[in-house]
């Protein structure tokens, strides 16, 4: 595991639509990350706007996400979630599920979707990933976001005519 995130982008964005899904199980985790990412945003990329949708549980996070981008016009998608691996592979099952459906996504959009949807053997690493300040998976989203959106901006605007 890495111990800490990206630094902040080295870019500023004019306008950018940000969507962010978030589970509403595991909640307090999960709040803390997109505390987290929205707070990162809010600086690193004041002119954007963000939209957030909250989801029962990690495996609706995909099908949200296809939502999302097939009706609006989001520069990026952060996924954010967390499952406990508990004694069963249900856990496991939902996880693999879950990148699966987020990395076709990302294929078939073109669009950057950003994947903190986090399986955790315990509360101490969920409290680390996700309410601690060194490697806040929620801070960590952001900046990506803002990355990804940026070099596609520039890969766009590098297009020959």
């Amino acid at each position: 595991m890495s111990h800490s995130i990206p630094s902040r982008p080295n870019t500023t964005l004019e306008r950018a639509h940000i969507a962010i899904v978030a589970s509403l199980y595991n909640q307090d985790y999960v709040d803390g990350m997109l505390e987290s990412a929205t707070d990162e945003l809010v600086e690193i990329a004041p002119h954007a706007s963000i939209a957030v949708y909250r989801v029962p549980g990690a495996f609706e996070i995909p099908v949200t996400v296809e939502r999302v981008l097939r009706d609006s016009h989001a520069d990026a998608v952060i996924a954010l979630g967390l499952i406990l691996r508990g004694e069963t592979e249900h856990g496991d099952l939902v996880a693999a599920a879950v990148t699966d459906g987020l990395q076709k996504i990302a294929i078939s959009h073109g669009t950057p979707v950003i994947h903190e949807v986090l399986i955790v053997e315990n509360d101490e690493q969920a409290i680390a990933r996700c309410l601690g300040e060194e490697i806040n998976r929620g801070t960590e989203a952001a900046r990506v976001a803002v990355n990804m959106i940026s070099l596609f901006s520039k890969m766009s605007a590098a297009k020959p005519d």
